[in-house]
């Protein structure tokens, strides 16, 4: 049995949609996402929501436990039937990529770029040679954080695949744009055929990097960032508000409301960048715990943030 073919992959999907039709993509997006959960191997998925001008796209990430069962939901008549009812809503064509799990998962960084490269025929040596040149100049960029590079899939992927991983937006672009990489992407022109590059923005992932997810581990999933920061969002902004918003600055200090709550925000956001990592570390059991999925854990850990809402609620009640 193939090892690789076995482990744990992601189908990665970004496309474009038209203007206007973006409420239709959203509900098409909730049927097939509903229809992937039924597939045989399939484990968790995350849809990021187009963020931009960094990132145009939907980008739709679903997680299999073997290539074999990616592979199946990607050939498999229910998907093509419901891709064929978007064409109407795309824009261009979707790029549809297989990621298997690494050291670091395959979730993106803060700020990802996927670059897919078609090469001409009996040229794979000298990309490789070229692929060895660029990586070691991209890992001097600012800001890198990471780089995955994925050989053609036969029958599924023709293109390489390339992500890199950076830690903000600015320097991925300043590398992407830098006069090096320019100048080392006039010399593929010899053994390339063609080569695209889309960019991917995530949401919550740099406070969760450090903490919750640490070294070689990978992001938690999206709904899993989601109710953490709500169980500390709250609480801090009930307090500054009880405490300094209402008594302080709009009564002591007269401040209008409106300027009042985004000083109030701009606090939260600052004191969240501290405590979500810290957070996030007390959580690892259920963020990130390694290993294959357990769905008890998942709603013991699920379960734990409810109630952590509750008390909240509870107690802040009765002030």
């Amino acid at each position: 049995m193939n090892a690789a073919a076995e482990a744990p992959v992601t189908l990665m999907v970004q496309t474009r949609i038209r203007d206007g039709q973006e409420d239709a993509f959203g509900r098409w997006q909730a049927r097939i996402s509903a229809a992937a959960a039924t597939q045989p191997g399939f484990l968790e998925q995350s849809v990021m929501p187009p963020n931009p001008p960094a990132q145009p796209d939907w980008v739709i990430l679903q997680r299999f436990s073997s290539q074999s069962g990616a592979v199946a939901w990607l050939r498999s008549d229910r998907r093509q039937a419901l891709v064929a009812e978007a064409q109407g809503l795309l824009a261009g064509l979707d790029d549809v990529h297989l990621v298997p799990d690494g050291a670091g998962g395959a979730l993106p960084a803060p700020a990802s770029a996927v670059i897919a490269t078609k090469i001409k025929p009996g040229q794979e040596a000298a990309f490789r040679r070229w692929e060895q040149r660029i990586a070691a100049a991209q890992a001097r960029a600012p800001g890198f954080q990471g780089y995955r590079f994925q050989p053609p899939v036969p029958g599924v992927q023709e293109d390489w695949l390339a992500i890199l991983r950076f830690d903000s937006d600015r320097t991925l672009q300043g590398w992407m744009d830098s006069p090096e990489r320019q100048a080392l992407i006039a010399e593929s022109a010899a053994f390339t055929e063609a080569f695209h590059a889309r960019v991917v923005r995530t949401g919550f992932e740099p406070w969760f990097a450090g903490g919750a997810a640490g070294a070689g581990r990978p992001v938690p999933p999206a709904w899993k960032q989601n109710m953490v920061v709500i169980a500390l969002l709250y609480p801090v902004v009930f307090l500054f508000g009880a405490a300094v918003q209402t008594p302080f600055l709009m009564q002591y200090e007269g401040l209008p409301f409106w300027l009042a709550l985004f000083i109030a925000n701009v606090v939260s956001v600052l004191l969240l960048a501290g405590l979500v990592p810290w957070f996030g570390k007390l959580l690892g059991w259920w963020l990130t715990p390694g290993g294959r999925r357990d769905w008890r854990r998942d709603v013991a850990g699920a379960g734990l943030m409810v109630g952590i809402y509750a008390a909240c609620l509870l107690v802040f009640s009765q002030v």
